[in-house]
């Protein structure tokens, strides 16, 4: 996948990649966010009312745009990731990983043998319905980006571990998760929300992994790049196009 070679080279020079969650069920909006320049589109079924079926085309807009899909599946089941990789995803972002094992569980979801043991079957778009030589596909489907998130205080001390799991790529951390789980929700500007950040930021950094965080503004987006995060999922479509009409509603009533 053209789009997922490079996705890795900018992470591997350190560059930042940028994209939006997505609720939407229409893949215009996809093929849009594709058109505007953003890395990925992180395609949501796990707060998103998106199915399989309508997954399939929203991977297809992305791959129309040339933008990077991502899935975060409903779970970290063997079903949730295996049938959004099937699909054609660029990788999959796991929510709610509470524990080294259930890590290992999703690489093992997620990767074909020898780095795993992914169900198999070539029947599937991510190859092409079949035309793909089998060992060419299955060799590319391991590079599927494997993204896993942590969102409470509670995983905190589990960290080292999760880090050192083979095949883990990017550590996702939810900050309105962690800011409930601190004490203080939605308040993901808190000291308390800050400093766990950082401080998870700086651990992944001394494992050699990639950290990630939701933003939605410009101010925290340029914080959290300044502290050395390179996956940045900037707000959601629903949200941007709220705020979009907001304004020019605003504007109209106001000339």
């Amino acid at each position: 996948m053209k789009d997922l070679k490079v996705f890795k080279d900018k992470l591997k020079k350190g560059e930042a990649v940028y994209g939006p969650f997505m609720k939407t069920t229409d893949a215009s909006f996809v093929e849009c966010a594709g058109y505007s320049g953003f890395d990925f589109v992180i395609l949501d079924m796990e707060h998103g009312p998106v199915g399989f079926s309508g997954l399939q085309n929203l991977i297809r807009g992305a791959a129309v745009s040339g933008v990077l899909p991502i899935v975060r599946t409903y779970d970290s089941s063997e079903t949730a990731i295996s049938k959004a990789l099937d699909l054609g995803a660029g990788g999959i972002q796991v929510p709610q990983i509470q524990s080294v094992e259930e890590a290992k569980e999703v690489i093992k979801a997620a990767k074909y043998f020898p780095k795993g043991e992914r169900g198999v079957c070539r029947f599937v778009r991510a190859a092409k319905y079949s035309s793909t030589p089998r060992n060419e596909y299955f060799e590319a489907a391991n590079e599927a980006l494997v993204i896993l998130q942590v969102e409470g205080k509670q995983v905190l001390n589990k960290l080292d571990g999760i880090l050192a799991v083979k095949g883990l790529d990017i550590l996702f951390i939810g900050p309105y998760d962690l800011s409930q789980s601190l004490g203080v929700p939605g308040q993901v500007s808190h000291p308390a929300v800050i400093e766990a950040i950082t401080n998870i930021t700086e651990q992944a950094k001394q494992a050699g992994v990639v950290t990630g965080v939701f933003c939605d503004t410009f101010e925290s987006a340029a914080l959290w790049r300044g502290a050395g995060i390179q996956y940045l999922s900037y707000s959601v479509d629903v949200g941007i196009y709220t705020e979009a009409c907001t304004n020019i509603v605003r504007k109209l009533h106001s000339n």
